[in-house]
């Protein structure tokens, strides 16, 4: 998951200098920022919650390449500020998903299967893409290693959203889409705690 990544892609500053990687990030960074907003939207619209689960994946990354692109030469105080509202946004973000998903659950809801599925296909080619275009980066440092291994393993959630739509599809429930946005915006919150705790301690350095 995104979460996972901050450490070691907030925290290194040699890759910048090569200027293939930066433009590979600039282009990463759009692109999730923009399969983001694709992933909420389009969840809204489907009333799909693993949907907008999944997109706190393309937030995550877009913030990790932002960071490593924009704050990263600046003193620890500032980066860790910038990480602290990565974590913040991110733990915000899964509570008010789990808290629509329980109201979902009780209710009752009936999610576009097709929607769900379409998306979802597109994310995971988004991934693909991305991690393809990484994949040469590699076996840099550690921050390079970083961001093609959270592009490859995001793949993963968005394998889970169109199992949910396969789900949904097949047995005319929602409770395939609920679980998955469950797990998946459990470990958006998780991402976004560990997040705000590393943040934390180096704004406490920072100060000191």
């Amino acid at each position: 998951m995104a979460g996972d990544c901050c450490e070691s892609a907030c925290g290194s500053t040699k890759a910048l200098n090569e200027p293939r990687w930066r433009r590979a990030l600039w282009i990463a960074l759009a692109i999730n920022a923009g399969m983001f907003g694709v992933e909420m939207f389009a969840g809204s619209a489907a009333d799909s919650h693993a949907l907008q689960a999944d997109a706190l994946d393309f937030l995550g990354d877009a913030a990790n390449y932002a960071i490593s692109l924009l704050v990263a030469g600046m003193p620890l105080i500032w980066r860790s500020r910038a990480a602290l509202a990565k974590g913040l946004t991110l733990a915000v973000l899964g509570g008010w998903i789990l808290v629509t998903a329980a109201r979902a659950a009780i209710i009752g809801t009936s999610p576009e299967a097709a929607t769900m599925g379409v998306v979802g296909f597109a994310a995971l080619a988004t991934n693909a893409t991305v991690a393809l275009m990484l994949y040469r980066f590699r076996t840099g440092d550690a921050n390079m290693r970083s961001v093609w291994i959270c592009s490859r393993n995001d793949a993963i959630g968005n394998i889970a959203v169109v199992a949910a739509a396969l789900g949904v599809f097949g047995t005319g429930s929602a409770w395939p889409d609920l679980i998955v946005a469950t797990i998946l915006a459990t470990l958006g919150i998780s991402g976004g705690v560990q997040i705000i705790r590393h943040a934390g301690r180096e704004f406490q350095e920072a100060a000191t």
